[in-house]
C-alpha cells in the first residue's frame, strides 16, 4: 500500500471519506428484499449480505482490534463467518458456502455495520499518535469496499440471471438511439517507457513500483469492440471455428457451450440480453460486455488484430481525463459513445504477474494482492459498476481469463 493522502489531509477527511464509502453500500441494498440478499450462484460470486458484512470485518480486524483498545466485536464468531481468503487471520468459512449462512440475519448485519462505523469514526476522532497510520489504512479499507460494491452488483446480476421472471433491479430505461460509429486507431511511437504508480495519492500495491518497458510501434482502437462488431463474430461463425481460438479457449467455449456473451438470447429476430434493468435489446453500438479473455482474444484474431498489452493502454490513456459511465452515474450498463475510461472494463493479453522490484506488505494485508499473481490477466479502464473515486491510470484489475460475469470487454490493437 502506497503512502495515502488521507493522512496528510487529517482525520476528519477520513471520516468523511469512510461514511460516504459506508452510506454507498447501503444505498446499493436499497431495491432488495432479503431474498435478494441471499443470492449465490457460484462459487465466483458472493451473497450481497456476506459483502455487507465482509467489508465491515475488514475494518474491525486490520483496524479497529489493534488500533483502538477498548473496541470490542459484537460476536467473536463473525471473524471466521466473514473472513475471504486471509490465511494470517484465522480460518473462514467455506466460499462456496456464503448462501447457507442464514444467520446473522440482515437486521444484525446492518447491526454489525454500524457498531464497526461508530467505533471506526471515533478512533479516527480521537487524535492517537496512530492516527497517519489508521487514515492509510481507512483509505485501503474504502477502496477494498469500493471493489466489494463493483462485487455487489455484479454478483447480484448473476443470481438474478437465474430467476424465470428477470426481475429489474433498477427500472428500466429507454435505450438510446445511435448511430454506428467506424472503426479507427492511433498510432504510437512506442520506445522506452515508464508504467506504474510513483508519488502521493492511493494505490494497490500491485500498482507499482513505477519501471521501465520497451514498447514496439503500435496503433490502438479509438473505440472498445461493439455489440454490433461482435454479432458479425458470431455470424461469421466466431463461436464454431477453432482455429480462432487458443487451446484452452477452444476447450472452455466447447465444455460451457458458448455461443454468444454471457446473459445474450435471440428472440422474435432481435438479439436480447439481461441486465440489471431487466431484459433489453442489445443495444448495437455498445460495448460488448461479459466476454471471457478466451472470447476477446478469438474476436480479436478474427478481426485481423490483437488485444493491447497494458502497457500500450496505459500509455494511450493515462493522459485521457478519468469521466465516464461508471457506478456514480447508476447506468449500471454499458452505453454507446465513452470513452476509454468506464463502460467495460478492457481485457489486455498482459498476465497479472508482479512488476520489477513488487514486495507485498508484510502480514495479512500482503495477501491482498500477491498470492494471485498467477494464471490472471490483467484489465484496465473501469467499467459501469466501478466507482469512480477507485479509477487511476495505473488501476489494475485482474480476472481469470474463462471468467465472464463481471463487466468485462475490449478495445482492439496492432503492431504498427
Amino acid at each position: 500500500m502506497n503512502r495515502s493522502t488521507a493522512a496528510k489531509r487529517g482525520s476528519i477527511d477520513a471520516v468523511t471519506f469512510f461514511r460516504s464509502v459506508r452510506q454507498r453500500s447501503q444505498e446499493l441494498t436499497a431495491p432488495l428484499v432479503p431474498e435478494d440478499m441471499m443470492l449465490q450462484s457460484m462459487e465466483d460470486a458472493s451473497p450481497v449480505k456476506w459483502h455487507l458484512a465482509h467489508t465491515t470485518w475488514f475494518f474491525e480486524e486490520f483496524i479497529l482490534k489493534p488500533y483502538h483498545s477498548a473496541y470490542r466485536s459484537p460476536d467473536e464468531r463473525f471473524a471466521f463467518l466473514f473472513n475471504s481468503y486471509y490465511v494470517q487471520a484465522g480460518p473462514r468459512h467455506a466460499r462456496d458456502k456464503r448462501a447457507m449462512v442464514s444467520r446473522p440475519d440482515g437486521e444484525a448485519v446492518t447491526a454489525y455495520r454500524a457498531h464497526v462505523d461508530a467505533a471506526l469514526c471515533d478512533l479516527l476522532s480521537s487524535g492517537s499518535e496512530d492516527a497517519d497510520t489508521v487514515a492509510d489504512l481507512v483509505e485501503l479499507g474504502c477502496h477494498h469496499e469500493m471493489q466489494h460494491q463493483e462485487l455487489l452488483v455484479t454478483d447480484l446480476l448473476h443470481g438474478l440471471s437465474y430467476n424465470p421472471l428477470m426481475p429489474a433491479y433498477r427500472d428500466p430505461e429507454p435505450i438510446p438511439v445511435t448511430e454506428e460509429v467506424a472503426l479507427s486507431y492511433t498510432g504510437h511511437d512506442g520506445g522506452l517507457i515508464e508504467i506504474g504508480h510513483d508519488g502521493p495519492g492511493f494505490a494497490y500495491d500491485c500498482e507499482g513500483p513505477r519501471h521501465k518497458t520497451w514498447l514496439e510501434p503500435f496503433k490502438i482502437a479509438d473505440r472498445p469492440v461493439t455489440n454490433r462488431d461482435w454479432i458479425a463474430f458470431m455470424e461469421e461463425g466466431g463461436y464454431e471455428t477453432p482455429t480462432l481460438w487458443l487451446m484452452d479457449g477452444w476447450a472452455c467455449c466447447q465444455k460451457e457451450g458458448w455461443d454468444t456473451p454471457l446473459y445474450w438470447w435471440r428472440q422474435d429476430d432481435e438479439w436480447w440480453t439481461y441486465t440489471l434493468r431487466g431484459p433489453q435489446p442489445v443495444n448495437l453500438d455498445a460495448p460488448v460486455v461479459h466476454v471471457s479473455y478466451y472470447e476477446a482474444d478469438a474476436f480479436a484474431r478474427w478481426a485481423g488484430a490483437r488485444l493491447p498489452t497494458e502497457a500500450e493502454w496505459e500509455v494511450s490513456f493515462r493522459d485521457r481525463p478519468i469521466a465516464g459511465n461508471f457506478l456514480d452515474k447508476g447506468q449500471l450498463r454499458p452505453l454507446p459513445g465513452g470513452g476509454p475510461w468506464g463502460d467495460v472494463w478492457e481485457w489486455t493479453q498482459s498476465p497479472f504477474t508482479p512488476y520489477p522490484g513488487f514486495r507485498p506488505p508484510e502480514g495479512a494485508l500482503g495477501e491482498y494482492n500477491g498470492k494471485f499473481m498467477v494464471n490472471q490477466y490483467v484489465l484496465r479502464g473501469g467499467s459501469c459498476a466501478t466507482p469512480l473515486a477507485q479509477m487511476r491510470p495505473t488501476y489494475r484489475t485482474f480476472f481469470y481469463p474463462h471468467q465472464r460475469w463481471q463487466m468485462l470487454g475490449l478495445r482492439l490493437a496492432q503492431d504498427a
